[in-house]
């Protein structure tokens, strides 16, 4: 009984730790292919302000409960330079479900591919589905890992801080 409690409690912690670590990582400029086949660079997509980056995969359904949010997210802050990006990190196999999937939903934010991981073993997204805001400068301002309903409320409140300490640093310009 007490292995259980530890290992409850164990789980419980880890996520908010592990999340605690990620906070201020200072991401590489990695090169992004896009849905539509073009290749991109993080620090091209952050030109205009920070953005979401969401790991998810179309054999994730917590992930696609999430995007119905973050599809919301992206069109109520695009006017503050707000983006999202959803990387799909389905497996080359199933990558061919991903554009059908993006297209069926109607989902207008930006799209990646990383069939191999590569890119979500260098931003540390190991878990599906996984949100990661980052500022201009490509440091890592929140993580996130998981979705259960609810976690929609925490991810808004953490763009509108992200949103405002962004707006402020270039007010101080």
């Amino acid at each position: 009984m007490k292995r259980l409690l530890y290992l409850i409690l164990l789980l419980i912690t880890l996520p908010s730790s592990y999340a605690d670590q990620k906070r201020d990582m200072m991401l590489p400029d990695l090169s992004i292919k896009l849905i539509n086949g073009k290749q991109t660079r993080l620090s091209s997509l952050l030109e205009d302000g920070p953005i979401l980056v969401n790991f998810w995969a179309t054999w994730c359904a917590p992930c696609k409960k999430e995007m119905i949010f973050l599809e919301e997210f992206h069109k109520k802050y695009s006017d503050q330079g707000f983006r999202v990006l959803a990387i799909s990190t389905d497996s080359p196999k199933s990558m061919s479900k991903v554009k059908s999937y993006i297209r069926a939903k109607k989902h207008t934010f930006l799209v990646g591919l990383d069939p191999n991981q590569e890119v979500a073993k260098k931003m540390n997204a190991m878990v599906m589905p996984t949100v990661i805001l980052i500022d201009k400068d490509r440091k890592v301002s929140w993580y996130h890992q998981g979705f259960i309903p609810g976690d929609e409320n925490e991810i808004e409140t953490q763009i509108l801080k992200f949103l405002n300490v962004n707006r402020t640093k270039v007010g101080d310009k």
